[in-house]
């Protein structure tokens, strides 16, 4: 008789992905988070060789321009990178702490803060003063304003080399660098500075005070991407509000009427 194989089995096997949402609890990290995107924004754009994409960096780069137009902005990421600072330095002899990656950390923080220091005026007015720049930002409020025959200047350039494209694009970034690596860094940091707790919303609903003797930064909330809900934050300095809607874009959401389970980080040093 001969010998039977063993039957194959196939396992289907499902691997949970978490999709992360975050509310910022203060105007401070609403910037960080809206430059963080554009930058991200300007990597994709960068990378990239055609027309579109040189279109696409200059968007980017026009829109960081716009959001750190704040005269006070300089001051505020330095007043932050000084508080986190003060804040990491208290953990130095708590146990368990990493000694040499916090020394690390505290170094990036001092450089970082003396490199803004060291730029004068509104951060990016070197780049304010680039008639190329100027020019694509006056008329970028207009739907379809950078046409050719609106933006001839632009259109040269952006049938210029790719290399030359590149080079320009690359060059105006560069002066942007220490903003960016701050905003980087602090982002990083509010984003690690606590572990995730497993938490359930009844019905799709949850609700918890805030410790006023805390300073929460942001609230972060994972979903597992096979659940089709989504949250929606509400709340102020004492309490927030959870409330998970159903993901549809044909229909106005609704809260969700099963339970949800989520992940439920409070960030802040």
């Amino acid at each position: 008789m001969p010998l039977q194989a063993p039957p194959h089995h196939h396992w289907v096997i499902f691997v949970q992905k978490m999709v992360y949402y975050e509310q910022p609890l203060n105007e401070r990290v609403r910037t960080l988070l809206r430059l963080e995107l554009l930058f991200q924004q300007s990597d994709h754009f960068l990378a990239g060789h055609t027309c579109w994409d040189s279109r696409g960096a200059l968007s980017a780069l026009i829109d960081i321009l716009e959001v750190l137009n704040r005269a006070d902005l300089k001051t505020e990421y330095i007043k932050e990178m000084e508080r986190q600072s003060n804040a990491l330095a208290r953990l130095n002899k708590q146990p368990g702490v990493d000694e040499k990656q916090l020394d690390t950390i505290l170094q990036q923080l001092e450089r970082y803060s003396d490199q803004l220091l060291g730029i004068s005026g509104v951060l990016g007015q070197e780049l304010r003063q680039n008639e190329l720049i100027n020019t694509i930002k006056q008329r970028s409020t207009i739907a379809g304003g950078t046409c050719d025959f609106d933006l001839p200047m632009l259109h040269h350039w952006l049938e210029r080399a790719v290399e030359n494209r590149q080079y320009d694009l690359k060059t105006w970034h560069q002066l942007l660098r220490p903003v960016r690596y701050a905003n980087d860094l602090l982002i990083k940091l509010i984003r690690e500075s606590t572990s995730p707790q497993h938490k359930m919303a009844d019905k799709g609903f949850f609700q918890q005070a805030l410790d006023s003797n805390h300073h929460y930064q942001m609230i972060r909330i994972g979903v597992d991407s096979n659940d089709n809900a989504f949250p929606e934050v509400s709340g102020g300095r004492h309490r927030f509000t959870i409330r998970f809607m159903t993901a549809s874009i044909t229909s106005r959401p609704q809260q969700v009427s099963k339970d949800v389970n989520f992940q439920l980080t409070l960030s802040g040093l």
